[in-house]
């Protein structure tokens, strides 16, 4: 059951490439040797799909996702937006344990990534504080949750669709800002308190969005990049707050998916899906060109 990202499949005269690294679905056949480890054929499985080597200090440290990308399912080999998916060793695979395939191909990355980046902030965020969130889509919508769900801050969502700044506020958002008003700057400042924002989580990651994050930023504050935009910012002494810090925040480990599945099982965690036919992957690319996608579109075999 994949889920459809804003990637086009990568095909050449010569050569074709599936992409999908979201996914999850029922055990179709098992390879030599990976038989009676726990799974059966037909059960329900969300596949984690940071592949690693295996044997590198990451993959050995639980943190496969950050050995080579072009190992991971759909960057180099075969993704799911196909009706089957070869998975390279049953150590990838969790199982659902009740979860919807449908429901859960989102959590392996758009529920992961935020889990992980949010995280990293907890220890920023005690009573009194606020972390501003930019960029309300298909994962920040995942990380309005988990900060709320997680911490005790005042959570503030930057976001400039109409839509998701409603959605945001239904997940728990204490505060909600267009970044287009004359006024957002001020605003954000205003709701982030006296000592400004503790935590930034931007999901969107272009130069004016981390301009933003950066100039809420309070004092040995933590600013997460998550967004894949290109965006930058300036680094210097001067140029932030004393002793804040920048980091970015890759995917999330297979130890940490577990994690986001045993929440979406014991809380109400929303995931605002569509579903699709397979054989509509390309109305449904058009679509999400057009920002018609409101959370993740799953294609369904």
């Amino acid at each position: 059951m994949p889920t459809c990202t804003s990637s086009r499949a990568k095909c050449k005269a010569w050569s074709c490439h599936t992409l999908g690294h979201e996914n999850a679905g029922w055990v179709e056949s098992f390879g030599d040797g990976a038989e009676g480890q726990g799974l059966e054929v037909g059960d329900a499985v969300v596949v984690f799909g940071g592949w690693g080597c295996g044997h590198c200090s990451f993959c050995l440290g639980g943190k496969e996702q950050m050995c080579d990308t072009f190992r991971w399912g759909g960057m180099g080999p075969e993704g799911g937006y196909a009706e089957y998916l070869l998975v390279p060793s049953i150590r990838h695979l969790l199982p659902a344990g009740g979860l919807d395939p449908v429901l859960a191909a989102p959590l392996t990355d758009a529920a992961l990534t935020p889990y992980a980046a949010v995280k990293k902030t907890l220890p920023h965020l005690t009573a009194g504080t606020s972390a501003v969130l930019i960029g309300a889509g298909g994962l920040g919508q995942y990380g309005v949750q988990f900060l709320k769900l997680l911490s005790p801050a005042k959570v503030v969502v930057v976001e400039s669709d109409p839509d998701k700044r409603a959605l945001a506020k239904t997940l728990g958002a204490d505060v909600v800002v267009d970044p287009h008003r004359d006024s957002a700057l001020d605003a954000i400042q205003v709701e982030s308190g006296e000592n400004g924002a503790a935590v930034v989580l931007d999901f969107v990651g272009v130069d004016s969005t981390m301009a933003l994050g950066s100039a809420v930023l309070g004092r040995g504050g933590l600013f997460v990049l998550v967004g894949l935009a290109g965006g930058t910012v300036p680094f210097s002494f001067l140029g932030l707050a004393p002793e804040a810090m920048l980091t970015s925040s890759n995917w999330g480990s297979r130890n940490e998916l577990a994690e986001v599945l045993a929440l979406a099982r014991s809380v109400d965690l929303v995931s605002t899906i569509e579903r699709f036919p397979l054989s509509e992957i390309n109305e449904v690319f058009d679509r999400l060109d057009r920002g018609r996608i409101t959370g993740r579109a799953v294609l369904v075999p």
